[in-house]
């Protein structure tokens, strides 16, 4: 399941991180890549590279509508390709994770006029609006149908009119924006003709129904459409509208839509052919087919199949380049990432799918693709071939011949981040380690020279204590890499208390070389100062860069090699000395919560406390994509969900256990904690609960709700894992 990290948490938390806007994320670069523009007080600006000088391209006064005394706040905003025309995005709201609705206003800089478009829709309820080609129209989305405004006559033309919640065109249900980071739906053609969209039929997905309690005397339900594991999914269909005529053509796209999936569609590199890509419903076989889009005649060229699973873009792909095809070499080829070969690679594939180049040779992994540029020939990549919880720039050129070259510098150990201009000359650039700060600066490339420094925010005023690094082996072994914090006037003659953070999933790894990767963010205290050993290891089924043999071994094991891996971890560590076994506690959250209850569970005899929050208790209530992703499909293999879920191990609990979930939890159901009360009750066990009203999987709602739950989170681990070398 996709959580939150600790690196998001830690943000969101202590440097009130703002919810993401939609795409594009990060820095808005111009189409050349040597200016990007930046919007702030003083309207939106132009910084051109590498003298960082600053030309206002709109000001307030130009962003102030005519009935108004106030410039519009810009979420984010968008330009004609032309670049003289600027859509603004305002006024927006959630919607789940995002604020992916709102208001669009198109500010002319030609004319210098202002006007708000979609005015006779509902007011925060266009999604995804983006130019035409030529800068003359603008589609969106609102309420689940799909819409083009002319910016010359003002006309608003709406292209689909059967849009419901369950009937949705141009975005997509929970399970594809939750799994698949699917939300924006449409796509222009280059030529401005036509418009391909999704369209999701989640008519017949089961509501799951959450119960608010709090905001009125009466009870009312909020459903939500859920596929858990074993549901059928949402068909999904490709169509493309004319919109000359209006008229839309669907895709033939060939299977039976109930069990398949297309996370991916882009037009081919020219105005005629879409490019798709179909995931079966197990998720272990892919392939790609170009649409015709006047016919909507199919034609694969590509497919590629696993004994696991075959991940989606979102898995290798930087976040800025989600709404895009990978085209190179004028649309003759594109890039692909592939584990085939058992690690994870650019490939160089043509357009007809019959050469495919490897472009990244060896025993390693690229870990993110992030960008490419086809004037010079070179792919970018982040990677790491000697230290997986690292991660470095390289690039290499796209011919299959040339070896990989590391950018960022030799003497920077640790993580390192980049948001690249697309002519890969200029980059934003954040480094940090476990026990250094963040830096960030602008670099050029490729001899990665600092043209700029940012000023450092003093990491929100706060020094987190030293980390050590360290790997284990376990008796089966399985070499994991860890970290671990030590009380800080550590007595080496003393024994001291554990806590074990824990994730162990596919989603996320919780050991890399990153700064704040080892502050435990719910302690309300000081936790090395009041006398505490934290310790986190990444096992067998993290995504960690050491293959797909490493990552894949997890498949159909949910919930027991990773807790395995986990365990034996622990017993090696609770052969230090220093290591008293009487006070160890495990903790996590999401998958981390679940990996929390088995720990405890399975191994009764090691964990002595227990803190689980927003777990998954069954494995049979979590969403289809995600879970049957990992762990096959419940009509084939039901004994693999039920021998890796919590709930299955309710009658081995010997220690204590604190369980906490939001009532109002979209992603993990709250039902999830009440199974696991019942089976706790069932065997009379004596446990602690915490139900948080309304709150999501986030926890994070409402006034005092985190600081409420840092101060639970507190007291119950001082009551039951009591701090302090003895």
């Amino acid at each position: 399941m996709r959580l939150l990290t600790i690196r998001l948490l830690l943000l969101c938390i202590f440097f009130s991180a703002a919810i993401y806007a939609q795409p594009p994320h990060g820095i808005h670069w111009s189409v050349d890549g040597n200016s990007y523009y930046s919007s702030n007080d003083d309207g939106i600006t132009q910084i051109k590279m590498p003298s960082f000088t600053k030309a206002v391209i709109a000001t307030t006064q130009q962003l102030t509508p005519k009935d108004s005394s106030h410039a519009l706040k810009a979420r984010n905003f968008y330009f004609s390709d032309d670049g003289k025309k600027i859509l603004i995005y305002t006024n927006s709201k959630k919607v789940w994770r995002y604020d992916t609705r709102g208001d669009y206003w198109i500010l002319n800089t030609a004319d210098n006029s202002l006007k708000q478009i979609g005015k006779t829709l509902p007011a925060s309820s266009l999604m995804y609006a983006k130019f035409s080609p030529d800068g003359n129209s603008v589609a969106y989305v609102s309420k689940h149908n799909l819409y083009v405004e002319d910016l010359n006559s003002n006309n608003i033309k709406q292209l689909t009119t059967d849009g419901t919640d369950r009937m949705i065109n141009g975005t997509f249900d929970w399970v594809y924006e939750e799994e698949f980071d699917c939300r924006d739906g449409f796509r222009w053609s280059p030529d401005g003709k036509s418009i391909a969209y999704w369209k999701v039929d989640a008519t017949k997905i089961p509501n799951f129904l959450m119960i608010n309690n709090t905001d009125s005397v009466y009870s009312h339900v909020v459903p939500v459409e859920y596929p858990t594991a074993g549901t059928d999914p949402s068909p999904c269909y490709i169509y493309v509208v004319n919109l000359s005529t209006g008229n839309s053509t669907k895709m033939s796209v060939p299977g039976d839509p109930q069990q398949h999936y297309i996370p991916r569609m882009e037009w081919a590199a020219n105005s005629s052919q879409l490019i798709i890509e179909q995931f079966n419903r197990k998720q272990n076989e892919i392939k790609i087919m170009y649409c015709d889009a006047a016919t909507g005649a199919t034609n694969e060229i590509y497919t590629e199949s696993d004994k696991a699973w075959v991940d989606n873009k979102n898995a290798w792909s930087d976040e800025r380049f989600s709404n895009h095809w990978e085209w190179v070499k004028d649309g003759k080829a594109f890039l692909w990432v592939s584990e085939k070969d058992g690690w994870r690679h650019i490939y160089l594939i043509s357009r007809d799918g019959k050469t495919q180049t490897l472009l990244t040779n060896g025993d390693y992994d690229i870990i993110t693709l992030k960008g490419y540029d086809d004037k010079s020939g070179y792919v970018y990549f982040i990677a790491s071939p000697e230290n997986a919880t690292q991660k470095y720039l390289y690039r290499t050129k796209m011919d299959g011949k040339s070896k990989a070259e590391r950018l960022s510098p030799a003497g920077e150990s640790g993580t390192h981040d980049y948001d690249l201009s697309p002519n890969g000359l200029y980059a934003s650039h954040d480094f940090s380690n476990i026990n250094t700060p963040p830096v960030e600066d602008w670099v050029s490339l490729p001899k990665h020279t600092v043209i700029k420094k940012e000023e450092s925010e003093n990491n929100g005023g706060f020094t987190l204590p030293h980390t050590d690094m360290f790997t284990i082996t376990t008796d089966d072994g399985i070499k994991m890499d860890g970290w671990m914090v030590k009380p800080t006037n550590f007595d080496s003659t003393k024994k001291y208390p554990v806590v074990f953070y824990v994730y162990t999933e596919p989603a996320a790894q919780t050991v890399t070389d990153e700064y704040g990767a080892s502050y435990n963010f719910l302690y309300n205290g000081d936790f090395a100062g009041d006398g505490y050993i934290y310790i986190s290891v990444d096992g067998r089924g993290t995504p960690a860069p050491k293959g797909a043999a490493w990552r894949k071994s997890i498949y159909r094991n949910v919930g027991r090699i990773n807790i395995h891996d986990q365990a034996m971890a622990a017993k090696k560590i609770l052969q230090w000395p220093f290591v008293d076994t009487s006070r160890v506690a495990v903790w996590g959250w999401s998958g981390g919560g679940s990996a929390t209850l088995n720990c405890i569970l399975q191994y009764p005899e090691i964990y002595k406390t227990g803190i689980s929050i927003a777990a998954v208790d069954n494995e049979l209530t979590y969403d289809d994509i995600y879970q049957e992703r990992y762990m096959g499909l419940p009509q084939e293999n039901r004994e693999d969900f039920i021998a890796g879920s919590p709930i299955t191990y309710a009658k081995n609990l010997q220690g204590h256990l604190l369980i906490v979930h939001g009532t109002g939890d979209d992603n993990v159901h709250y039902a999830n904690a009440e199974m696991m009360i019942n089976e706790l009750i069932k065997y009379n066990k004596i446990f602690q609960f915490m139900p948080y009203p309304n709150r999501t999987h986030s926890i994070s709602e409402g006034t005092g709700t985190t600081q409420h739950l840092r101060n639970l989170y507190t007291t119950f681990l001082r009551q039951y894992c009591a701090p302090g070398g003895k």
